[in-house]
């Protein structure tokens, strides 16, 4: 069986007709026999459909974080009184930075006494193993043991087999995430099993393989010849600095919203 090359789970349902100016939300739970099939691990996964980043329909942002905001809120435990949100993947690499651009968008008051509710919010940009020589789950393993957050959100760039869903589709989940999955380099997984609290990986689809766009346009499988020599190349838009830029607020503003609102 062809596996797609995606970390949407939404990749693997029949793709509704939805209008592009609309905002369009719905959660999917992959039990033990989907889990199976799909080669996904068991949870619930989130997902907010709009084409407003792509569009420039910047009306439509507050909506999806406001979406995306009340998925996260049902993700995770009913009291969080803090959550440390890790920015992963490469703030070099354009394509790679919307973890750390997330975390710079976000306002980090763990340090700062709060006489309300309000959840403390730290951050982390662990960068990448090729950068610093240490694996991402090692730096964010040390600092879940030194801080004790009730949670972790982890923010990464994400591969979908859907190239309408760049930029256009947030996926929030329960399973975590493995850094690197998206193009094939797998690493250390940040789970709730690795890192003793419960772990939401939060992200946006802004690469594609080539072998995607050839399946798109064919309506076939990639062959095997064309795999071998163009199909495992990674593909970006040529607006992905906007892209990236947009997404981060997007996504920064939802955690705003699944803590202060």
């Amino acid at each position: 069986m062809f596996m797609k090359r995606t970390d949407m789970a939404c990749d693997f349902l029949p793709q509704e007709n939805f209008e592009p100016e609309y905002v369009h939300s719905f959660t999917v739970t992959v039990n033990k026999e989907l889990s199976e099939k799909l080669r996904r691990p068991q949870g619930k996964y989130s997902t907010v459909e709009c084409r407003a980043v792509v569009e420039r329909n910047r009306e439509r942002y507050r909506e999806i974080a406001g979406e995306l905001g009340d998925a996260l809120k049902k993700l995770l435990p009913n009291k969080v009184n803090s959550v440390l949100v890790v920015g992963l993947g490469n703030p070099n690499m354009t394509a790679d930075s919307l973890g750390a651009k997330t975390c710079a968008s976000l306002m980090a008051a763990r340090h700062v006494p709060q006489e309300n509710e309000r959840a403390k919010i730290s951050v982390l940009t662990p960068n990448v193993l090729g950068v610093t020589g240490i694996e991402s789950f090692d730096v964010v393993a040390g600092v879940v043991e030194r801080t004790s957050p009730d949670a972790v959100i982890a923010v990464d760039s994400l591969a979908s087999a859907a190239v309408s869903r760049i930029a256009s589709a947030f996926q929030a989940t329960d399973t975590g995430i493995t850094p690197g999955s998206g193009v094939s380099n797998h690493r250390a997984r940040l789970c709730r099993e690795s890192l003793g609290v419960p772990v939401v990986s939060l992200g946006v689809p802004l690469v594609v393989y080539a072998s995607t766009i050839i399946e798109d346009a064919t309506g076939k499988e990639c062959p095997c010849e064309t795999m071998d020599e163009v199909g495992k190349m990674v593909v970006t838009p040529k607006d992905i600095d906007v892209y990236v830029s947009d997404c981060a607020d997007i996504l920064a503003a939802s955690v705003s919203k699944a803590f202060y609102c």
